[in-house]
């Protein structure tokens, strides 16, 4: 693992960066982070009020101030948001201050996981499943390009999910 030893949790919304992200922190007594959680936080709204007040545009500021401070950190686990791999700055934060994990999911899963989820302010769309097929392809080379690896979460249990990639850590830092 990087001098750090942070684990970046990077993916689509709906891949589980999240719940996989606290069980990481459990098993390893790590900080659990989540992006999105500490801009709420930090601001007292939502991302959906943020997305329509200030656009895409301030989401992602905001975003790219709170990865600087976080990644600044050491021994934590970060569940990042979706987009947060969007920046070229943010890719660089990533990879330089610890491991990040690509958790991967197929579209139909990612639908299936957000699909009744109303705080998801870019699949607030005619066509939210086409949004998410256009995001996955977008975002999918940045996710790729920064990952240190890509986990595929389908049909995974969280518990598994964190058994899998605490293994492939311990195995990279044997090397």
């Amino acid at each position: 693992m990087k001098p750090a030893e942070n684990i970046y949790l990077v993916g689509l919304m709906g891949a589980g960066k999240t719940t996989v992200g606290k069980q990481l922190a459990k098993q390893t007594g790590k900080a659990f982070f989540d992006s999105d959680q500490e801009i709420k936080q930090r601001t007292g709204v939502s991302i959906s009020h943020i997305f329509e007040v200030e656009g895409e545009s301030g989401f992602r500021a905001r975003e790219s101030s709170v990865l600087k401070e976080l990644t600044q950190l050491s021994n934590i686990v970060l569940a990042t948001g979706g987009g947060a791999v969007l920046s070229e700055e943010n890719r660089a934060l990533l990879k330089h201050n610890g491991t990040v994990i690509y958790l991967r999911a197929s579209i139909d899963d990612l639908w299936a996981r957000t699909r009744h989820d109303k705080n998801r302010p870019l699949l607030q769309t005619e066509n939210p499943h086409a949004k998410l097929s256009e995001l996955f392809t977008l975002r999918d080379p940045l996710y790729k390009e920064v990952a240190d690896f890509v986990i595929d979460t389908s049909r995974q249990s969280v518990s598994s999910l964190a058994h899998h990639i605490l293994y492939m850590l311990e195995k990279s830092c044997a090397r």
